[in-house]
């Protein structure tokens, strides 16, 4: 009897100091895509370097992962702030507003996503209505809708590469899959003769395919860099700060004739770009410290202005108005309404 007593005695004390602990945390904790994490990241160092606050952790989890952990309730154990390459969806929000959370939305630039490959091998160029039939579940043949049949590119148009289709992409939880499903998938499907015809429209043009051509590469877009570099052979879709951050090994496709480059994302010219935010929790401010202030600093010129140092990242800023617009908007923490 005594044993049980010291030993519920001890884990008592232990809940209370996780408790206070829990209670004292002096450090911002950001979560989500793996995307805006290198922005993130850089301007979480820079913070921690130029002001009297710790360097907030930030974690990778993916857009999906981040914004669940983010809405799921008001307290120091969850997180303050999430990353997503993609905007809350209408569902998320109204997780996040049931829970107690008051959000505040920062567009912070925008990014591509590309199609890459080592620059030891050719640049592939593509439509996207190629792409889809590259990745498609099933897709159009003969008047009929059918498993995908295609193994190599040639299969699809003797113009492109007879090697095997082999692209890594990442999981269903990731802003970046959203967007590339949306944008590239969608967007391709509506160039495929006779898809519209067998029910191939809008959200029934994004199932990827389940027979390995297209491979999950978990949420580190890092080790898709490496696995490409090592595979000549392979594709991988990732958030075009990754190729500027890896031109030297990598090199993007070109699709719908457009090269991925960052003036031609800028320009709006190049078909498979998307907006990328980060999400604050306004319950938090002012009790977890320097959460306001690491907001100022994101939105600061100096950060994602056009000479700021997010541009030497990859990242593609916001037109002048927009980023002013925005900015106050972020630094006056103004309550996101769907």
């Amino acid at each position: 009897m005594r044993t049980k007593t010291l030993t519920l005695g001890l884990l008592a004390s232990v809940a209370v100091v996780g408790a206070a602990e829990a209670q004292s945390r002096d450090q911002i904790r950001i979560v989500g895509s793996s995307t805006v994490f290198p922005f993130a990241t850089a301007v979480a160092e820079n913070f921690g370097r130029t002001t009297d606050f710790k360097t907030p952790v930030v974690e990778s989890t993916g857009s999906g992962g981040g914004l669940k952990l983010f809405c799921s309730g008001v307290g120091l154990e969850h997180p303050d702030i999430t990353n997503a390459s993609r905007r809350i969806k209408s569902s998320e929000f109204e997780t996040c507003t049931q829970n107690g959370i008051t959000i505040t939305e920062v567009k912070v630039g925008f990014d591509g996503i590309v199609l890459a490959n080592s620059k030891s091998a050719d640049q592939m160029a593509l439509t996207k209505g190629q792409l889809f039939l590259a990745l498609a579940k099933e897709v159009p043949v003969d008047g009929a809708l059918v498993e995908n049949p295609y193994v190599n590119w040639s299969d699809i148009d003797p113009s492109l590469p007879n090697s095997k289709i082999e692209v890594l992409g990442p999981p269903p939880t990731s802003g970046t899959r959203d967007a590339f499903v949306e944008l590239a998938m969608e967007g391709g499907c509506d160039q495929v003769d006779g898809a519209a015809e067998l029910g191939l429209e809008d959200s029934a043009c994004h199932f990827i395919r389940e027979d390995g051509a297209f491979v999950e590469a978990g949420e580190n877009d890092n080790l898709i860099v490496q696995k490409l570099d090592a595979n000549p052979g392979a594709f991988g879709i990732f958030g075009f700060s990754f190729l500027d951050q890896n031109s030297d090994k990598l090199q993007g496709s070109n699709i719908d004739g457009v090269d991925p480059t960052f003036e031609n994302i800028a320009a709006g010219d190049y078909g498979v770009s998307r907006s990328l935010y980060f999400y604050v929790k306004g319950e938090h401010v002012g009790v977890v410290p320097g959460i306001q202030e690491f907001v100022n600093e994101f939105t600061s010129e100096g950060a994602w202005g056009e000479d700021g140092y997010l541009v030497d990242k990859g990242l593609i800023p916001l037109p002048d108005a927009d980023r002013q617009a925005v900015g106050n908007a972020a630094q006056s923490l103004a309550p996101l309404a769907l």
